[in-house]
């Protein structure tokens, strides 16, 4: 009997190894290499959770430029992030379904595994976190993440693709975050004409280049520093003030005063092409933007000390001007805006 019951157990023992071998699924999805300059700085914590693969950077490319993800499918992600705007659009402040107008300009999307902070007042720290935001907001898709995977779950196309990534055809919330996350932690920008230079690649600065680079480093390197150009802080620069009662930048999220229409410096990088410039779309060129900092901004209790210690403005000639604009067009990566 014992011989019986040892064989039996036998037998079960292989029986379950075979059942849960036929369970396990080989996913062929490599880790993508990505090819990040050692002058940048460290990547976001979270990058390591959610490595960009093979096929979750195409799913989530895919998503990005979903449809369905509004209520009306008539707004994907990629509707307000253009990518030869440097995933940027040039309306002062995001236009949503049915016309309808968004608090804030859609910032540019580049480099965002090394970001620490998302959205134009830092309330997300998780990439992953962000795209919920856009899908549910009333100006902007207006639409729920349920009814998205209502739509988009009989889809062959999706099907394949969530088996691909995930190893099996399940969709659900976090697997769609995570690939849209996965596709942006791909957006790097790092071969403008001022990192060819930086790299000694044969390319050289205008003389009126090399003067902007000089003032910049004086005047405005401050606040966009690092090689991302900007230090990613939370600054009140006295920029006309958007009077909608919905809108207190940083304050918003911490409930300070001290944060009170902080916003987070946005980077410099490809800005020739991500005008209008501001929170909300106020100044129309760089030149504009200079010019309002020559002439003085807005004063504010929590005006930041660059300004503040300064007469509320930085002073800039009429030819620093024009050597800044013409090194920050240096910073256009072409290769980077699809060109």
């Amino acid at each position: 009997m014992k011989k019986i019951i040892v064989f039996l157990s036998v037998i079960s023992l292989l029986t379950s190894c075979n059942n849960d071998d036929s369970e396990m699924i080989s996913i062929d999805n490599p880790e993508i290499t990505l090819h990040i300059p050692s002058e940048f700085p460290e990547v976001n914590s979270f990058v390591s959770l959610n490595k960009p693969t093979k096929y979750g950077v195409e799913l989530g490319e895919k998503l990005f430029s979903e449809k369905r993800f509004s209520a009306d499918n008539t707004i994907s992600c990629s509707s307000c992030h253009i990518q030869s705007n440097a995933f940027a659009d040039h309306n002062p402040q995001a236009i949503g379904i049915e016309g309808r107008i968004g608090l804030r300009n859609a910032p540019s999307l580049q480099n965002l595994m090394f970001m620490k902070f998302y959205n134009w007042d830092g309330s997300k720290l998780q990439l992953e976190t962000q795209p919920l935001v856009p899908i549910i907001t009333h100006e902007e898709m207006d639409s729920s993440i349920l009814e998205v995977i209502e739509k988009i779950k009989d889809d062959p196309a999706y099907k394949d693709l969530f088996q691909k990534t995930f190893g099996d055809e399940s969709i659900t919330p976090e697997r769609i975050y995570k690939s849209i996350a996965q596709f942006e932690y791909t957006l790097i920008s790092a071969n403008s004409k001022y990192d060819k230079v930086k790299r000694n690649e044969g390319e050289s600065f205008t003389t009126s280049e090399a003067k902007g680079y000089e003032t910049f480093q004086q005047k405005c390197a401050s606040c966009h520093g690092t090689e991302l150009f900007t230090d990613q802080s939370f600054r009140n620069i006295g920029f006309p003030v958007n009077t909608n009662t919905n809108e207190a930048g940083r304050g918003r999220v911490t409930g300070l005063a001290s944060d009170y229409m902080g916003f987070r410096v946005p980077t410099l990088r490809n800005i020739e092409y991500t005008a209008p410039y501001g929170s909300f779309g106020q100044f129309s060129t760089l030149k504009s933007v200079l010019d309002y900092f020559d002439n003085g901004v807005l004063e504010a209790d929590n005006l930041d000390p660059v300004f503040k210690n300064n007469g509320n403005k930085i002073p800039l000639t009429e030819e620093e001007k024009s050597n800044l604009i013409s090194f920050m067009k240096t910073l256009t990566d072409n290769h980077f805006l699809g060109n």
